[in-house]
């Protein structure tokens, strides 16, 4: 098996370390493994391929990070077709939070929901997605 070094704050490492502990793991790298192809299978629901999508993404940062806030923008801006809707709130004393109301095919949200994890000093993301076909027909 191939070595990976990869850089990441102490806390999170620690809270790896904790829940491999914790929920039986051999150790950090099968936590990661694991994580990995949970995060690379996402988007790869044959079910909601080639259906429209409602989704929302839940974004959270530190507000004295304006570099996410101005990237946050940039993306509502780039995705104008995807985006429905947005609402930027304060949470805590210094944190925001973005919401995301998205409509659209799922090769886009998971670019949208891509470049979101990508962006530097993200706290947080979390998304649900649900073919527009189905609402109404959950009980």
């Amino acid at each position: 098996m191939t070595v990976v070094s990869v850089s990441m704050p102490e806390e999170l490492l620690e809270r790896i370390d904790q829940f491999a502990d914790e929920h039986g793991y051999t150790g950090r790298s099968e936590v990661v493994r694991e994580a990995s192809r949970n995060l690379l299978g996402e988007f790869e629901d044959k079910k909601l391929e080639d259906r429209e999508l409602i989704g929302v993404v839940t974004v959270l940062f530190d507000y004295e990070s304006s570099k996410v806030e101005h990237r946050m923008m940039n993306l509502r801006h780039e995705y104008e077709d995807l985006v429905a809707s947005n609402v930027h709130n304060h949470v805590g004393d210094h944190y925001c939070m973005e919401l995301f109301i998205l409509e659209g095919s799922l090769t886009d949200i998971s670019t949208f929901v891509g470049k979101i994890r990508a962006t530097k000093d993200i706290l947080s993301v979390d998304y649900s997605v649900m073919p527009i076909d189905d609402v109404g027909t959950i009980a």
